[in-house]
């Protein structure tokens, strides 16, 4: 005849060692990384219009409290200073006023 013996028998040592889990905190060496999105920088569009008068935008700027303000180059000129002074981000696409494509003919106009 067999003896059924088990762990949770009385009287009887468990067969199976106590386990300890160790729960303390480990310190991971890692950068700390935060979850922040970058703004999107697209390029200017002539969609985006110039918050002051409604002409084509060629200056993004990103403030601090969040907002964007936009400007066609000529407001950006005027205010370009205290602009500078306030933002966060600054994209600057007036040089795309001076550049005109190799391909353009003078007749054409």
């Amino acid at each position: 005849m067999t003896e059924h013996v088990s762990g949770n028998t009385p009287g009887r040592e468990s067969l199976n060692p106590t386990i300890t889990l160790d729960m303390t905190p480990m310190k991971r060496n890692e950068a700390d990384v935060t979850t922040a999105v970058a703004p999107a920088a697209h390029a200017l569009s002539a969609e985006d219009r110039c918050d002051r008068c409604g002409a084509q935008a060629y200056l993004r700027v990103e403030l601090h409290a969040g907002g964007e303000l936009l400007f066609c180059a000529h407001h950006a000129r005027e205010h370009g200073d205290k602009l500078r002074q306030v933002a966060v981000n600054l994209v600057d696409e007036t040089h795309k006023l001076t550049n005109t494509p190799a391909d353009t003919a003078v007749d054409e106009f």
